[in-house]
């Protein structure tokens, strides 16, 4: 999978500001900046252009942790491919993600896409734009970790058989313990897909290293963990390298659930 060369002029402003890259304010000033504009009724129920809107206050005003237009792009190119009917992102930020997967899962007849965010204020901020977005009957922000937003939809048994496609963007450390979670529950089997951000922009050696061990490999290693997943999956994995908004080089890790071992 090719990726296009970053063009400078859509740059995002840098993510750190004053040893910040988050939760100073810049998320509520965006929401403000974003219910602001002159062209507020063209953006209800466009997907793109509240997608714009975001992008043109992270290149004017604060940079924003967001997965951004081009490593977007590979991971929209992965849902038209696989048509998920349901879809679980680990990490909505202010939901520019969400809306962007969101809208790409319906395009391609998917039913649900469920975004799990820990801080009930860029939970708010998520909703509130998905909204705007007009994808209120796709997506859906819960409150809580990953682990904790998993349990609640797995009691609920909107998950069920399992989930199509997972999208990891949170927590670094906490991708390998919520994907074993995943796999503990059931919601991984074959034909799930797993889209892991931010393998190089700060990297993941954890995750990488569990996604693509052999069972063999997955069930030693199983004896020593407290966290238990199910080493039996297995799984095909590849590094697709890309930019974040920024334009520094990031990756994605696209993994398939192949099989079952005995």
């Amino acid at each position: 999978m090719s990726t296009p060369a970053f063009d400078p002029t859509k740059a995002y402003k840098r993510f750190e500001v004053n040893g910040a890259f988050l939760g100073d304010g810049r998320e509520v000033a965006l929401l403000e900046y974003v219910y602001s504009r002159p062209d507020l009724d063209q953006l209800r129920g466009n997907p793109s252009r509240v997608l714009q809107a975001i992008d043109e206050f992270a290149r004017t005003h604060t940079g924003l942790i967001n997965v951004g237009e081009i490593k977007g792009a590979i991971v929209c190119d992965t849902i038209a491919k696989y048509k998920p009917a349901i879809m679980v992102e680990l990490g909505s930020y202010v939901g520019y993600s969400a809306i962007l997967f969101g809208n790409a899962l319906k395009k391609a007849g998917g039913k649900a896409y469920y975004s799990i965010e820990k801080s009930p204020l860029f939970a708010a901020i998520s909703t509130s734009l998905v909204d705007l977005a007009g994808l209120r009957d796709t997506v859906r922000v819960i409150v809580g970790t990953g682990e904790e937003g998993i349990m609640r939809l797995h009691k609920e048994g909107v998950l069920e058989p399992k989930v199509d496609m997972f999208f990891f963007d949170h927590h670094k450390p906490s991708y390998t313990p919520d994907l074993k979670v995943c796999e503990r529950l059931g919601l991984v089997g074959v034909g799930t897909v797993l889209v892991a951000d931010n393998m190089i922009q700060p990297g993941n050696p954890a995750y990488m290293a569990y996604v693509r061990a052999s069972v063999a490999e997955k069930r030693e290693l199983d004896k020593e963990s407290t966290e238990k997943g199910n080493p039996n999956l297995q799984y095909r994995s590849q590094f697709i390298k890309s930019f974040d908004p920024s334009g520094d080089e990031d990756a994605l890790e696209i993994t398939e659930c192949v099989g079952v071992e005995a």
